[in-house]
């Protein structure tokens, strides 16, 4: 077997809340709590496990996401919609615009608890 990512645990000061919030923009669906988490599947299976954690613990983490175009679409137009800001780049310096890093497009906009959340078209490459 080869190895492949499962699942993770994304900490959140409402897991519900964090879990739906990245659902929405994704359109993905949110599954049955189980225990302490609040899992989101992706396509490739894998699982962000969101776990209520208390705030002052939370250090900010960077999720990526690769989504077609027309899921960029669909997803920045929400985005938009919510009113929330994003940015083409990690550093927070060009808000309010696209990337189009090896080609395709990209963004980088925060959960409610800050983690840094970016969709992409392509793949980056090394």
């Amino acid at each position: 077997m080869s190895v492949e990512l499962n699942h993770t645990i994304v900490h959140a000061s409402n897991n519900r809340e964090s879990a739906e919030f990245l659902a929405a923009i994704l359109g993905l669906e949110v599954g049955a709590e189980w225990g302490p988490f609040v899992p989101v599947a992706t396509a490739n299976g894998v699982t962000l496990d969101f776990a209520t954690t208390p705030e002052a613990s939370i250090a900010g983490q960077h999720y990526a996401f690769l989504v077609s175009e027309a899921e960029f679409d669909t997803a920045y137009a929400r985005i938009k919609e919510q009113g929330i800001t994003y940015y083409a780049d990690p550093h927070h310096q060009h808000p309010g615009e696209i990337n189009h890093n090896h080609g395709g497009r990209g963004i980088y906009f925060p959960d409610p608890d800050g983690h840094a959340m970016e969709i992409i078209t392509r793949p980056y490459v090394t």
